[in-house]
């Protein structure tokens, strides 16, 4: 009987360590999840610059040298140049590499003036000819993407080609807006919360009120929501970490310290487009282009999971004509240039000469 307890004891213990040991490397997976991105940065070399352009205004960039044809990467909402660090390593053996922060994001100036898509891609127009100076392949992601095209559509000789990734088509001037997973997941949110009084940090507030958390996980969201708060105010200078959930749920906060949240108010209100509407810009975009979309997902309410349906997809490419080719992913994930990698670096590559 002795014996036997100390089996059962040696078992249990046994267990114990072994769970200790496996939460231990998810909360360290978890809490080092961007780490592997670094990593990625310094293997191929990339330098962080500031340009100043003739009006002041200031872009900063990533860029990774080499003797290949010019490739710039534009970032979605709320990240910054170095969201395509895992794509770097593969992209630089065919390209020269510029990787840009949208204004009001990460480095470059943070004006809530320069927050719309013609002025922002104007901007970058003048950097491709300024800095760049010559032919460019222009991409970019979600609303990036969006600038992607006015870039396209209207940035002269020096644009070769143009990729666009899952681009929040037709629903960011209004289509749908309401309805969107994007609207009600951050930018209600977000202008709900620019109109409170900020009892506590932006990660707090969305992790209370985000859509996903209210569909899956509502009786949970509020203790996730006090521990983000408790994260912020022990570490205020720092991105807001959760070990405890899978990393793929909260990176969004890793930048959102580089994030002017009067960025978002453009689309909550849809003044981003400024005058401008998607069809005219995807109509006038006359160079080779490839539009990538996330496969069309929707809940059980209707409401659409992604950034466009198929067949706004497939509008939006009838639009810019046969000189674009449309690639759609086997699911719904957004950021495809990390879930998809080498699915968008062949839809980049196919735009060498």
């Amino acid at each position: 009987m002795k014996k036997a307890l100390k089996i059962m004891a040696i078992v249990i213990i046994s267990l114990i360590v072994v769970l200790l040991v496996a939460l231990g490397v998810y909360w360290h997976h978890n809490m080092h999840w961007y780490d592997k991105y670094q990593k990625a940065l310094d293997k191929v070399g990339a330098e962080e610059k500031k340009f100043t352009l003739p009006n002041g205004n200031i872009i900063n960039y990533g860029e990774v040298k080499n003797d290949k044809p010019a490739l710039l990467l534009i970032h979605g909402q709320m990240g910054i140049w170095e969201d395509y660090a895992l794509v770097m390593p593969e992209l630089c053996k065919n390209w020269h590499i510029y990787a840009v922060d949208v204004y009001g994001h990460g480095g470059s100036s943070h004006d809530e003036s320069l927050y719309y898509i013609d002025v922002n891609g104007d901007d970058i127009i003048t950097f491709i000819n300024e800095v760049i100076g010559e032919p460019t392949v222009v991409a970019g992601h979600s609303n990036g993407a969006l600038t992607a095209a006015y870039i396209a559509a209207y940035g002269g000789e020096n644009i070769a080609g143009a990729v666009l990734e899952d681009p929040p088509v037709f629903s960011t001037q209004g289509e749908g807006w309401e309805q969107s997973f994007a609207y009600l997941d951050t930018y209600k949110n977000l202008h709900d919360y620019n109109n409170s009084d900020k009892t506590e940090c932006w990660e707090a507030y969305y992790l209370r009120n985000c859509y996903w958390g209210q569909l899956f996980m509502k009786d949970s969201m509020p203790k996730i929501a006090d521990y983000a708060q408790s994260y912020h105010e022990k570490h205020p200078d720092e991105p807001v970490k959760i070990g405890f959930m899978p990393s793929s749920v909260w990176y969004i906060f890793q930048f959102a310290q580089e994030y002017d949240l009067a960025y978002g108010e453009h689309f909550y209100d849809l003044t981003w487009n400024h005058g401008l509407t998607h069809e005219q810009i995807l109509s006038d975009i006359d160079v080779p282009c490839v539009y990538i979309h996330a496969k069309e997902n929707t809940a059980e309410d209707g409401t659409y999971l992604c950034a466009a349906s198929r067949e706004q997809a497939e509008r939006a490419v009838s639009y810019i004509g046969d000189n674009c080719r449309l690639i759609e992913t086997s699911d719904s994930d957004h950021i495809i240039h990390t879930a998809h990698k080498d699915d968008y670096i062949n839809a980049v590559d196919s735009l060498l000469k």
